[in-house]
């Protein structure tokens, strides 16, 4: 064989194959199978990996169809808080004011009355 131990040059094809062939395949076989095909077990080990997770299940047809209409909903309502944000924020410092005023107004009336009814 003329290629590298680990496998490198071997194609894609060669590769799924190789897991296809030692999928069911304990420790002990898939070290002969790679003796037999001059292989090391960890270049197999990895093409399985990888070949899982490029055949795992994605989301569904129906989850990507409500992934998607989850954020039609989603972006009106982001322009909505955003717009909204800096007018609450707004309307709260106002009332704080308001109180901060109102506290003001109270706390002299009653001063002067006081003032006054000392005066008298």
């Amino acid at each position: 064989m003329a290629e590298s131990a680990s496998g490198a040059a071997r194609g894609s094809d060669e590769k799924f194959t190789g897991v296809l062939e030692t999928a069911a395949l304990n420790a002990h076989e898939l070290g002969a199978y790679c003796r037999r095909k001059g292989l090391f077990t960890e270049p197999v080990q990895g093409w399985r990996t990888r070949c899982a997770a490029a055949h795992a299940a994605g989301p569904s047809r129906a989850e990507q169809g409500q992934a998607r209409e989850q954020a039609r909903e989603i972006r009106p309502l982001r322009g909505e808080l955003q717009r909204k944000d800096p007018a609450l924020a707004e309307a709260a410092a106002r009332r704080l004011l308001q109180k901060k005023v109102q506290a003001l107004w109270d706390g002299g009336a009653a001063g002067n009355s006081i003032s006054r009814s000392a005066g008298q």
